[in-house]
């Protein structure tokens, strides 16, 4: 039934979609198909023993997994009047046929099978996105767009992904498709200055009357004329009042976010950046804060790539190098009981990563030696704070629909993770991923993805297995 229903909403999305046509000649419908095959290795670092060994697997952190997954989108765009467009997106993403076991002494008389049920929602249909942009709105420079919509600035480093996985659908959080906002944005283009002003609701009233997480946001950039050089200042104002508390202290664990970022060719084939961020505020880590407490945190991302080479040879060489720095807080600070300010940087709504395994720890994924703790309800070994971060990429084409890339990661970080184990600060791992992208036909692509993450010193005590992962994907677009 959940098939027929999604063929159903598509249906009768292309039949809109041809009416509007009709009437405007200015319709496009769009989409894209994406399957990937995944295995997963010691992803927490000391799998869990395998089946037969009187342990079960369960979830992510046994031993090895694999599976499949598919992403399938199709998207309407409609410009109707003059200024006026529309943009609707339906994606459905799932694991393929997942089934949790719950054995009873009904589900085994029903399905026979050891109490194995599908996932009611594997074919459930969102609405990705679902906006209208209204152009030379009021007067000429400003451009409004309201709705489900795509937020992305400069990098990525602060605001790009609002990550989404309704109803647990994958179990790969990280190659989600639905990253929008709710949102309103404002757009002045005053070329070559440009002013954005965004508010989003991102989370809605759940457990209290006052539980809502909204963003606000003022970008302001500018393109020079020379050197291919740009650079932009920003604000972003996390109002995060998610986090249930007791006793007299607020609710609120905001965050106010400056910072400014810039690059340029200082010529033809270097490319430089930079981008550096403050983040002020109020921190609330769990219910067990019994503090009001300030954020005082920093975060900086500086690289440059180099292209001589791809000049030179037919196979077009690049080699890349960047530095990434997120502070963070000293162990003795405790989350539960300090009243200091509080140095753990937020991720707030990142969408650039640069590693496949290492820099999703604490966001989707939990390490062995070092669970959850509660009065942080997060990981001591976060990948989104206290870490110093080097990467060095290259990448060749040999022929012109096959390109192969490398990213080697290296991490260590500032503050010792446990006060009392010494061991839990200094080198936390390395990453090497190598990938191969072959563009099979225009619409059709093919990769692959090797990914290792060897763990350092601040992993012991028969916690630091290699973590291994390997997805290859074919992706449609039409």
């Amino acid at each position: 039934m959940k098939f027929f229903r999604i063929l159903g909403v598509v249906t009768l999305a292309l039949l809109l979609a041809g009416s509007v046509y009709a009437e405007t000649q200015s319709v496009k419908v769009s989409g894209d198909l994406t399957v990937r095959s995944i295995y997963r290795n010691q992803y927490d670092y000391q799998g869990a023993p395998d089946e037969g060994n009187g342990a079960v697997r369960t979830g992510i952190d046994g031993a090895s997994q694999s599976w499949f997954m598919s992403v399938t989108e199709v998207e309407v765009d409609a410009d109707l009047t003059d200024n006026v467009q529309t943009v609707i997106r339906l994606l459905n993403q799932r694991d393929w046929n997942v089934s949790a076991k719950a054995v009873t002494s009904a589900t085994a008389l029903a399905y026979g099978r050891g109490g194995y049920t599908s996932n009611p929602d594997e074919f459930q249909v969102n609405v990705d996105l679902a906006y209208v942009t209204l152009k030379d709105f009021i007067y000429s420079p400003l451009t409004l767009t309201i709705g489900r919509q795509d937020l992305w600035f400069g990098k990525g480093f602060v605001v790009g992904l609002n990550q989404q996985n309704p109803a647990g659908a994958l179990s790969a959080p990280e190659y989600t498709a639905m990253n929008s906002f709710d949102a309103v944005k404002a757009v002045l283009d005053f070329d070559p200055w440009t002013i954005t002003g965004i508010y989003s609701k991102v989370f809605g009233n759940a457990i209290q009357d006052n539980d809502d997480v909204n963003l606000w946001g003022v970008n302001v950039g500018y393109k020079f004329d020379s050197y291919k050089a740009e650079s932009e200042a920003y604000w972003f104002f996390k109002q995060d009042n998610q986090v249930d508390t007791w006793g007299a202290i607020k609710s609120n664990n905001d965050v106010h976010t400056i910072g400014i970022r810039g690059s340029m060719d200082p010529i033809e084939v270097i490319t430089v950046f930079g981008e550096a961020a403050y983040q002020g505020g109020e921190y609330v880590g769990s219910r067990l804060q019994i503090n009001n407490r300030d954020r005082s945190a920093w975060a900086i991302d500086v690289g440059g790539e180099w292209r001589y080479l791809a000049e030179k040879f037919s196979w077009k060489p690049k080699l890349g190098a960047e530095y990434i720095y997120y502070s963070g807080s000293k162990p003795e600070d405790n989350a539960a009981v300090s009243a200091g300010a509080w140095g753990g940087w937020d991720p707030m709504y990142r969408g650039k990563f640069d590693s496949a395994i290492r820099e999703f720890v604490g966001r989707y994924y939990t390490t062995a030696r070092y669970p959850v703790d509660a009065t942080l309800n997060a990981n001591p070994d976060a990948a989104y704070q206290n870490q110093h971060q080097a990467v060095i990429t290259g990448s060749i084409q040999p022929i012109e629909s096959l390109v192969l890339k490398l990213n080697y990661n290296l991490f260590w970080n500032q503050e010792q993770y446990y006060e009392t184990q010494v061991k839990s600060q200094g080198f936390i791992g390395q990453e090497v991923d190598l990938q191969a992208t072959w563009d099979y036909t225009e619409d059709v692509s093919f990769n692959v993805l090797c990914g290792w993450f060897m763990p350092g010193e601040v992993y012991y005590d028969n916690r630091n297995d290699v973590a291994t992962d390997l997805v290859g994907s074919v992706k449609v677009s039409f």
